[in-house]
């Protein structure tokens, strides 16, 4: 990989993780979900123009937008409202394992003992950080937030089975067209303070809402496809690891966190469980193409 490559991965690690936190930051001026619905609405009117309508496939990716838009971001997203932004993106990262899983039951993948050591090891840690007495004392959050990396899982299952009928820029764009209304309905329903959010959101909340829906997921999955398809999958997803890092220095910095050591320590035996499985995946993949990728929980 050519040192410019390398930057590339590294900018969209940092990218995705400082929006996770800025999201974060967000939930001051808008409700969870409205926020995210705002988001979804600029990446829609930003992309849609630019990509073919998917002809013949419209329902499958409307079914793709229930899971992995509504439900998950609605759950991932009210979660995150009530946990640290650098302790729910080390929650977020189970998705892995429960994407695992859910091959394993729908697809038919093996699972081997390896996968299922690094399942054991992630599931160690995210039992660590559940313990502690700041997440003991409302697991709400907690379990939003797994239940967000769950249905996600469940997603990509289902995106798996399109094949590469869609390129990845059409499925973002469309998925976001059928997600920002039905999350306006979700809001709508779940939360209120809809008109005072609009009246008094400042610069920071607008900017928020312009960097989630632009430079997170259209200028980040605009670098991460052009890294896809140029090298081995093998050499791209190991840049996902660096999501929590990148969102526990932007939450340090922007948020003023200061994750406890028991977390730092959960968020090791995660990650460590998650690089096992990915391990595993890479080298059996080898140098497959990679399949079309799903909106991701952050």
């Amino acid at each position: 990989m050519k040192p410019l490559d390398f930057l590339l991965g590294v900018t969209v690690a940092v990218t995705w993780g400082m929006g996770f936190a800025l999201a974060k930051a967000g939930m001051d001026q808008f409700p969870p979900i409205m926020l995210i619905a705002l988001r979804f609405t600029v990446t829609a009117l930003a992309l849609v123009w630019f990509v073919k309508p998917p002809v013949g496939l419209m329902r499958r990716i409307f079914l793709i937008s229930v899971v992995i838009g509504a439900v998950q971001y609605s759950l991932t997203f009210t979660g995150l409202d009530g946990l640290d932004a650098s302790l729910a993106i080390v929650v977020i990262q189970m998705e892995v394992p429960f994407a695992t899983l859910l091959a394993a039951i729908f697809l038919g993948d093996r699972m081997g003992w390896w996968r299922i050591g690094g399942m054991a090891v992630a599931f160690a840690g995210i039992m660590l950080i559940a313990g502690q007495p700041g997440v003991q004392d409302d697991l709400t959050p907690f379990f939003l937030v797994m239940g967000g990396a769950m249905t996600w899982a469940w997603g990509n299952i289902l995106v798996k089975k399109l094949g590469n009928s869609l390129g990845g820029f059409q499925l973002i764009a469309w998925v976001a067209v059928f997600t920002a209304p039905q999350l306006f309905v979700a809001s709508l329903l779940l939360e209120d303070g809809h008109r005072e959010a609009l009246a008094n959101a400042d610069m920071l909340g607008w900017g928020t809402v312009i960097y989630l829906g632009l430079v997170m997921t259209a200028f980040g999955y605009g670098l991460w496809f052009r890294l896809v398809a140029r090298h081995p999958v093998s050499h791209v997803m190991p840049f996902l690891l660096l999501l929590p890092v990148a969102t526990t220095i932007s939450a340090v910095l922007l948020l003023d966190e200061s994750p406890t050591n028991r977390t730092l320590g959960g968020a090791a035996l995660v990650l460590a469980g998650v690089g096992l499985i990915l391990y595993r995946q890479l080298r059996k993949s080898g140098e497959a193409p990679a399949a079309p990728q799903a909106v991701p929980p952050d």
